[in-house]
């Protein structure tokens, strides 16, 4: 991957509702572990910004009643991670965060052609926004340490985590691929 292609920062449905109520008795484990994920989130933004690297947040849109409904308390960004004025903010309905929203064409209007993408939810949201990124032709850098999920199907969060890592380092559609790193190794050259 090229570090000097245009870059910019995705910020997925770091909401402040998103894990609420998903870790039944380990709820204490992940929201810990949600905190320092967001630390790290909050670290990339600031680095980002310092750099002049434009920074986009993605925010679901859940149905009428789901956790993430618009215009809830849950459903606002978390306050470690709040979008400048101008820095745009997706809203999305999907898992996909291309998938009929704006994302692709702000992208575009950015001359991105390397994305570094964080967030939540782990299998789902995140896994779905990097490979569709790939294959829509961006080099994506992962945050290895900068994802989050709650557990699911009998796996812990970490397991779920770890085996996405896995899964997604090296993806590749042509000659565009993922890189899963670390967020601390993560740089931004400065425009």
């Amino acid at each position: 991957m090229n570090q000097l292609t245009p870059t910019a920062l995705v910020i997925i449905d770091h909401q402040r509702g998103i894990l609420r109520g998903l870790g039944g008795l380990r709820q204490p484990e992940h929201d810990a572990a949600l905190d320092a994920t967001t630390n790290r989130i909050a670290g990339l933004l600031k680095k980002a910004r310092h750099a002049g690297v434009p920074v986009l947040f993605v925010q679901h849109d859940g149905a009428i009643g789901h956790r993430l409904e618009p215009g809830t308390e849950a459903w606002e960004l978390r306050e470690e991670i709040t979008p400048l004025s101008s820095e745009p903010v997706i809203r999305k309905r999907a898992c996909d965060s291309f998938f009929e929203t704006g994302l692709e064409a702000e992208l575009h209007r950015l001359n991105a052609g390397r994305i570094v993408v964080a967030g939540c939810m782990t299998q789902y949201c995140v896994d779905t926004t990097v490979r569709r990124a790939v294959s829509l032709g961006y080099d994506v850098v992962l945050a290895s340490d900068g994802h989050m999920t709650a557990d699911s199907g009998g796996l812990r969060f970490e397991q779920i985590i770890a085996h996405h890592n896995t899964l997604l380092n090296g993806f590749d559609a042509g000659d565009h691929a993922v890189a899963v790193v670390k967020a601390s190794e993560i740089e931004f050259l400065t425009r």
